[in-house]
């Protein structure tokens, strides 16, 4: 799982350049706002408020692409893109894709 979810040289690189310790609690920050940047991108949804909605989409692609989780990342980017078109279908498969991700850092990081 962890070799197709994250990709471990751009994850080492990461830890070589600002320090492993540092990265866990990089990572560790991501896991604790990314609930709430979900709800970001469902209310805003709700809401039709698009340029909201794409900066929700643009923050956890960001946030992915720091930890090397491309699959992740272009989930998001795909939201991103196609704002509020998006139907709920594709928000609950980037949570999935949220939650096989934070697994897979968190067994990398913490072992």
């Amino acid at each position: 799982m962890n070799a197709v979810t994250i990709d471990r040289a751009a994850l080492s690189d990461l830890q070589d350049t600002a320090g492993a310790e540092f990265v866990a609690e990089l990572a560790e920050t991501f896991f604790e706002e990314a609930p709430g940047m979900f709800a970001e991108l469902r209310a805003a949804q709700s809401a039709g408020a698009q340029a909201e909605f794409r900066r929700a989409a643009h923050s956890i692609k960001t946030n992915a692409l720091t930890f090397g989780a491309a699959l992740l990342a272009a989930s998001a980017r795909d939201l991103e893109r196609d704002g509020l078109s998006t139907n709920t279908t594709a928000i609950e498969a980037l949570e999935a894709a949220y939650e096989v991700t934070r697994l897979a850092l968190k067994e990398i990081l913490h072992g």
